[in-house]
């Protein structure tokens, strides 16, 4: 039995802190396998990404109408207006032909929606009820990237008029091209090229599941308060879009076979249906954030980015010299989302050790918009030794400093006495200096 126990142990270790990329292909493959599936699996069973799908499925039914009445007037003074039935139908396909109904009535109070009676007010709350749909959105997003500096009041409005208005166009244009792909006589014309005709239309058969994955991964690269890597977004929209469309073909099933649910819930078993489609739609997207995190920052993803001991002294380092570099050599003034790209560390992680070098007078903040960080002093007077300190103080949430016991106390001191002998009075100007320089051409 201790034995077992032990094996056991040493497999989660390997699990746990095995580097892949010292692997043979087919052991790390196995081992990124493993742990993406583990992934997966600790996101949906933590409960916090179905809570946050619920409440937006919430969000979701108070806005819906309201968002499709701003869409269907951006649609209408480029005249393609009459593809907004079209697309709720594809949406809403799962449904079967309750999808259609439901798409019929959104659209009718849509058109029976006056929006010159409405007044300023009435008009303003309307605006209110789609933005409070984008932003909660942005906040799902956001907490599953660990982005802790959500956009500003003026840029959420400017960034959210962009998708309420540009976001339409792209979406039926492509159902445009997928309806015209479809039609009997494109069809027609291909086949008569042939082997190389009947491969494109094969080919256009996948055109609705790229659109899924591209408008998926359009979303996931635009709407984090952080940078998002191309290849994470697009591997997060490839996941949810393949994932949302063979749950559609799942649901369709479902709806067919549950006429159960009719005869329990008689007029409410389509609102019921509609809701638990809506909910399963937003948890697929937000698993799919959660991939394009995971994507980006593996290690972090997988709880091994700590903050505390040696990797946060070394993270503090790095920000600090990076920091000083830029202000040094006159270049532009890293943000935080510069420095999570530099450092391959997400920006929540970042955004402590920088609050930590800021509280200790290390570092200041600038700029409006867009924050920007340079030294707080001259950097022949920060020394190596305070910012490792700064960098490794542990605090609570409630922002309070822990105390061990007078033994553990004196460990520390000790601790602090080797750094301070080991760096003496070296300073980050000091490391600056001693970074070989790259040779000019």
């Amino acid at each position: 039995m201790a034995r077992l126990s032990k094996r056991l142990g040493e497999l989660k270790d390997f699990f746990n802190t095995a580097d892949t990329d010292q692997l043979p292909g087919r052991k790390a493959l196995a081992l990124r396998s493993s742990r993406f599936i583990y992934y997966i699996i600790k996101q949906y069973t933590d409960g916090a990404l179905t809570l946050r799908a619920t409440s937006l499925v919430y969000t979701t039914l108070l806005s819906i109408v309201p968002f499709i009445a701003v869409t269907f007037s951006v649609l209408k003074a480029f005249g393609v207006h009459s593809m907004a039935e079209p697309f709720l139908e594809r949406m809403l396909a799962p449904l079967g032909d309750q999808g259609v109904q439901i798409a019929g009535q959104i659209t009718m109070f849509v058109d029976n929606m006056k929006v010159g009676v409405l007044g300023s007010i009435g008009l303003s709350m309307l605006f209110y009820t789609v933005i409070s749909l984008i932003g909660k959105i942005e906040e799902g997003l956001n907490y599953i990237w660990k982005a802790h500096s959500p956009r500003s009041m003026a840029r959420r409005f400017s960034d959210y008029m962009s998708v309420l208005l540009i976001g339409p166009i792209l979406i039926f244009s492509a159902i445009g091209l997928t309806a015209a792909i479809k039609s009997n006589t494109v069809v027609k014309d291909i086949l008569s090229f042939g082997m190389l005709g009947t491969v494109l239309v094969w080919l256009g058969h996948l055109v609705p599941y790229i659109t899924t994955c591209a408008a998926f991964s359009f979303v996931y690269g635009l709407m984090p308060s952080t940078r998002v890597k191309f290849k994470s977004a697009l591997a997060g929209g490839v996941f949810a879009g393949v994932i949302w469309e063979v749950s559609g073909w799942a649901f369709t099933t479902f709806v067919v076979k549950s006429t159960n649910y009719s005869a329990v819930y008689s007029g409410f078993a389509i609102l019921i249906v509609f809701m638990l489609w809506i909910y399963l739609s937003w948890l697929i997207f937000l698993m799919g954030a959660a991939v394009s995190f995971y994507a980006q920052y593996p290690k972090a993803a997988l709880g091994k980015a700590s903050l505390t001991g040696r990797e946060t002294e070394r993270l503090g380092i790095s920000v600090m010299f990076i920091i000083a570099e830029a202000h040094t050599q006159g270049r532009k003034l890293p943000t935080l989302s510069s420095l999570s790209g530099s450092l391959g560390a997400p920006s929540g992680t970042i955004q402590i050790v920088l609050g930590k070098l800021i509280q200790d007078g290390l570092v200041v903040e600038t700029g409006d918009e867009i924050k920007s960080y340079l030294p707080a002093k001259a950097i022949d007077k920060i020394q190596v030794k305070d910012v490792i300190k700064s960098a490794a103080r542990f605090e609570g949430e409630d922002g309070t400093q822990s105390r061990g016991l007078p033994q553990a106390e004196d460990v520390v001191r000790k601790i602090d006495s080797a750094v301070a002998g080991a760096f003496g009075e070296g300073t980050i100007k000091d490391l600056i200096d001693s970074r070989p320089q790259r040779p000019t051409r």
